[in-house]
């Protein structure tokens, strides 16, 4: 990824709308205090209409940091470099201010849900049928993840028919879309939730009764003791886990993008009261 960055970043933030729930802080934050970065990284809560002018003034200060809902494609859109990656994705969540003062965005999203997906399945299996529930940015990292998995084809769900439809297009793992999340699961062996469906809550993105037998279940979405979804998918037998590894592969690999040294992640997964 190109990084051309002489000194230490003038912030590091999180840029969301809301981002009060985010553990980027608390595992970040961790990070830099073992690694003795006399930096603080911030949760900025940004609504999308004020999005440009913030970040026009964190380019200024030479700003580094995250970007998670709904600023992912927005903020991609303002960078004026992407990584090839990013290109791929269409979305970052990953930023730095080079020497020249260029915004460059970079999406290290798909490797933390391959991280994720390593975790709960061990080997990538060949030939999965995958659900992937939802269309916005974690999506976009889901499915260009998952367009490398040898033989995978995927069912999207997503109630918005123009932007479900826009994705299949783009990605030719999809074979298959729908609106109803319990059709879209059906004959699954992997099934995916890249919706905020369970972030505040104990909804579930789809109920597990409608599962195949046998069917693993990775959630983007994290809590603190798991999502209710993850809880009752182990329940009743399935593989599951949460984004938490995820979130945290994410961000060592913004830290090294960064920073230009390896991420401390043993302090990152102390930090979340989890174990890598």
């Amino acid at each position: 990824a190109r990084r051309i960055v002489s000194s230490l970043p003038g912030r590091l933030v999180l840029l969301g709308h809301p981002v009060r729930h985010s553990l980027s802080p608390v595992l970040q934050n961790a990070a830099l205090r073992q690694a003795g970065i006399p930096l603080t990284y911030e949760a900025l809560d940004v609504a999308p209409d004020a999005l440009a002018p913030a970040v026009r003034g964190l380019v200024a200060c030479r700003a580094a940091g995250n970007v998670t809902i709904p600023h992912k494609e927005a903020v991609f859109a303002l960078c004026s470099h992407r990584t090839a990656l990013a290109r791929r994705v269409g979305a970052v969540n990953t930023f730095w201010v080079d020497d020249a003062g260029t915004l460059v965005g970079d999406n290290t999203d798909v490797a933390g849900f391959e991280c994720l997906a390593r975790r709960v399945l061990g080997e990538i299996p060949d030939g999965a049928r995958v659900a992937v529930l939802g269309a916005g940015g974690g999506a976009l990292a889901v499915l260009t993840a998952v367009s490398d998995w040898p033989g995978a084809r995927v069912t999207l769900c997503n109630r918005g028919a123009h932007r479900r439809d826009a994705l299949a297009a783009r990605h030719c793992v999809v074979d298959r879309t729908t609106s109803r999340a319990e059709e879209a699961v059906r004959d699954c062996t992997v099934v995916i939730n890249a919706t905020p469906i369970g972030l505040h809550d104990d909804a579930v993105p789809v109920a597990v009764s409608a599962l195949s037998p046998g069917a693993a279940v990775l959630d983007l979405v994290y809590r603190r003791g798991e999502t209710a979804w993850v809880r009752e998918a182990r329940a009743r037998g399935h593989r599951a886990g949460d984004g938490l590894a995820m979130l945290v592969e994410q961000g060592a690999l913004a830290f090294e993008r960064w920073l230009g040294r390896a991420a401390p992640r043993d302090a990152m997964w102390s930090a979340v009261g989890a174990q890598p």
